[in-house]
C-alpha cells in the first residue's frame, strides 16, 4: 500500500512538472490597456493605428486612416513641382510599397506643431522611416509631414484628409 501511495503521488509530481517545457519560453500575457490596434477615437489612436499599417503592411487599416476626401502632396524634385493623388491612388501605391517591401518600420517622433479644435487639426509631426527591400536594398529616411485630419462624426474617428510629405531625399 505504501508502495502504491509513491507511484500516485510520483505520477502526480510528474504529471504537475512533466507539462512544463524549462526550454520552451512563456507566451507573453498582453499587458492590461496596451494594444496594437486602437479604435482611432483619438489623434493618437489615429498615429498608432498609422504605424501598425505600416509596419504590419496592412490595407485595411490604412486605408481607413484616410478620409474618403483625402489628398496626398509630395515633391517630385525632378519636375521641380508638387504631385498630389487621392485616396484610391494612396492605397494602390502604398499596396505596392507594402507587397514589394519585406519588412517595413515605422516610428512616429514628437509633434512640432499641433493646432486645430476638437473637429479639425492641423499636425506637422517627424518620423523614422525604415524600408527593407532585400538584405542590399535598405531605405532609411528621416522626415518630417504636415497632416490635416478631422473627426469623422459618422464612424467617431479621426481621419487624415491632408498629407504633404516634407521628406527631403
Amino acid at each position: 500500500m505504501y508502495r502504491s501511495f509513491k507511484v500516485l503521488l510520483a505520477i502526480f509530481l510528474f504529471s504537475l512538472v512533466g507539462c512544463v517545457n524549462p526550454f520552451a519560453p512563456k507566451l507573453v500575457e498582453p499587458r492590461q490597456n496596451e494594444t496594437i490596434l486602437t479604435d482611432q477615437k483619438t489623434i493618437d489612436g489615429l498615429f498608432k493605428n498609422f504605424s501598425y499599417a505600416y509596419n504590419f503592411k496592412d490595407t485595411a487599416v490604412y486605408s481607413k486612416l484616410l478620409s474618403e476626401d483625402f489628398v496626398f502632396v509630395y515633391r517630385n524634385y525632378d519636375l521641380g513641382a508638387d504631385l498630389s493623388w487621392g485616396k484610391f491612388e494612396d492605397i494602390k501605391t502604398t499596396y505596392g510599397l507594402f507587397q514589394s517591401a519585406s519588412n517595413i518600420n515605422l516610428i512616429w517622433n514628437d509633434s512640432y506643431l499641433s493646432i486645430g479644435d476638437s473637429l479639425e487639426k492641423n499636425i506637422q509631426r517627424a518620423f523614422s522611416l525604415t524600408i527593407v527591400f532585400s538584405p542590399n536594398d535598405i531605405i532609411q529616411l528621416q522626415g518630417k509631414a504636415n497632416f490635416k485630419v478631422k473627426f469623422n462624426p459618422v464612424d467617431s474617428i479621426w481621419q487624415i484628409t491632408y498629407w504633404r510629405d516634407d521628406t527631403y531625399f
